[in-house]
């Protein structure tokens, strides 16, 4: 028998936003992280991305929170990035449509003055959406309260370690009541993640539907070895000329200027209008290049990883991960943007020889091995220019120092066969061999072979 959200004997008021928003039935990580939070358990819940982990914690608080009351927030939600923070407002708006509670979303790239308008407008929030500096600064100007909050929400919360937001969560923990639920979601669950856990969070229930780090199993995973960037270009354009079958596609680079300059290219090169979101790229441009992109007015988006966490468009054909992340939890959040809402999807990755060491750790990292796929005969292959071909060897020696610190690298044995070389011969080369003291000139004047001194062309 399948299960439905009316075994939760939620209101009429919230059954109907669920029916609205596509919801048929509970995904395994709501199915038991809602009883939990619905009970007032501190919940530490780990499952895949795009598995609704958003709906699983924000559907049991704003039940209990029911209606808008006073101008103190009852729930706080935090969130590392603003488009998480977009992304989580707009799905806590959609599931209380039939309610009066307020919601607000507090994040940087925005003026603070435009937030408190809209702050003062709604006469306060029930449930606000944050990420961290930002909460604190609206905080410090005494726009935000915490004297109410019953539900604390720390989203995301591998992304939070990774971007260094330990030491403001402390300093939020610090002026919230004492007495309040905790909850924790994430897609992984490292080991500083698990520090974060055990401070903050008391006697927690932990709820996990999936092995750590895994992807989502409607998403097909491929990789293909690339010699060099320009291929890794070719084979992008190769695949986006199929327009039927690459019809939504997230591109996702390591670097803001690659995110740039591949935009630059495709622009060149296909007649569909492609974006990019990175950190240097204002709010409105952001906000306005995601939603292009859920409308599916959008065909190619290119972004950096900032954008892997705050996407949730539900039908993304096609995921290209142009180069492999060094954070290899990225990497499940990158294919996570893909086959969500149990729909089916592809994440495809290139991958340079320099590239096949953190593959390994990633691999290791979600338990599953990539089947990996050789270019197709009709691409055109790119040379690897001589400075991308150092550079390759240079990170391939890195990385084997790295796994052996004894590893001496290639171009360290090549530097020192060419200084023994020197040390044997270079030393020596066209001077006499004396021993002792024999042949030294004590007093900078030239000597002969038996020791006396030389007065113009004779020897005395």
């Amino acid at each position: 028998m399948s299960s439905t959200f009316e075994q939760f004997k939620f209101t009429r008021q919230f059954l109907n936003a669920i029916e609205d928003a596509g919801f048929t039935e509970p995904t395994p990580i709501q199915l038991k992280a809602i009883p939990a939070v619905k009970s007032g358990e501190n919940v530490i819940g780990i499952a895949p991305t795009g598995t609704g982990k958003t709906a699983a914690y924000l559907l049991p608080m704003l039940t209990q929170i029911k209606y808008a009351q006073g101008e103190l927030p009852r729930a706080l939600v935090l969130a590392p990035t603003r488009e998480l923070c977009m992304q989580i407002e707009e799905r806590a708006k959609m599931l209380s449509k039939y309610t009066n509670i307020r919601t607000a979303a507090l994040y940087g790239g925005v003026g603070k003055k435009q937030q408190i308008e809209e702050w003062e407008a709604n006469k306060g929030a029930d449930i606000v959406i944050a990420t961290p500096g930002r909460l604190m600064d609206m905080y410090k100007l005494r726009y935000v309260e915490f004297k109410k909050i019953k539900w604390v929400v720390i989203d995301e919360a591998d992304r939070m370690m990774d971007m260094g937001f330990m030491p403001q969560i402390r300093k939020i923990q610090e002026v919230l009541p004492n007495k309040r639920q905790n909850l924790l979601f994430s897609a992984t669950y490292p080991p500083k993640v698990e520090k974060m856990a055990n401070e903050f969070i008391d006697y927690a229930i932990r709820i996990e539907v999936a092995p750590q780090a895994t992807t989502v199993e409607t998403v097909t995973l491929k990789v293909y070895e690339t010699p060099n960037f320009k291929t890794k270009l070719n084979f992008l354009l190769w695949m986006l000329e199929d327009e039927e079958r690459y019809n939504r596609v997230m591109v996702f680079v390591r670097t803001k200027q690659a995110a740039t300059n591949i935009t630059k290219f495709l622009e060149r090169k296909i007649e569909d209008r492609v974006r990019v979101i990175h950190a240097n790229k204002d709010q409105n441009t952001r906000i306005n290049a995601m939603n292009e992109f859920k409308e599916g007015n959008l065909r190619v988006l290119v972004a950096t990883d900032v954008a892997s966490r705050g996407i949730d468009v539900s039908m993304v054909s096609h995921v290209i991960n142009f180069d492999v992340p060094v954070v290899y939890e990225d990497f499940v959040h990158r294919v996570g943007r893909t086959g969500r809402a149990q729909n089916e999807g592809t994440a495809i990755t290139f991958m340079t020889p320099a590239e096949k060491y953190h593959l390994k750790k990633i691999q290791r990292l979600i338990k599953q091995q990539i089947p990996v796929f050789t270019l197709p005969h009709d691409l055109k292959i790119a040379p690897t220019s001589k400075e991308e071909a150092q550079e390759m060897a240079r990170e391939i020696d890195h990385q084997k120092r790295k796994e052996n610190p004894d590893f001496k690298g290639a171009f360290h044995e090549k530097k020192w066969v060419l200084q023994g070389k020197k040390k044997r011969t270079g030393s020596t080369k066209g001077k006499p061999k004396t021993k002792g003291n024999a042949g030294k000139n004590t007093n900078n004047s030239k000597l002969n072979k038996s020791g006396k001194k030389r007065k113009g062309k004779k020897w005395s």
